[in-house]
């Protein structure tokens, strides 16, 4: 599935993977959210309600550009840089197609992410 998010203006495209995560995830769409930054890699925000994770991996390594749930806070997470490493509890939604540098910019940004319809 394709997903636009509107990022203060600038859009960005992604595609989601078939998982019950992701599935779960486009669920909630559209959604309207505050992107903060964290930790210098990733631009995180609260969801709404926790995601389904059956079937997913116990953790992964997030690389640039990755769209993930961190389980244990019930967030988003988009990496704008690569992991440190194996995050347990992190479960991968997507991969960002292009825009990545409209997610990249400094300081919290308003998102609109909503699907790409045919």
């Amino acid at each position: 599935m394709k997903i636009r998010m509107d990022v203060d203006g600038d859009v960005v495209t992604a595609t989601l993977d078939d998982t019950a995560a992701s599935r779960d995830f486009a669920a909630l769409l559209p959604l309207s959210l505050t992107l903060k930054e964290y930790a210098d890699i990733e631009r995180i925000a609260d969801l709404p309600r926790k995601l389904s994770t059956a079937g997913a991996p116990a953790g992964m390594q997030a690389k640039t550009g990755d769209i993930t749930y961190y389980a244990p806070w019930g967030n988003l997470a988009i990496f704008v840089k690569g992991g440190n490493g194996t995050s347990r509890g992190l479960v991968r939604l997507g991969h960002v197609d292009t825009g990545l540098p409209a997610l990249q910019r400094l300081g919290s940004l308003k998102v609109r992410i909503e699907r790409i319809t045919d």
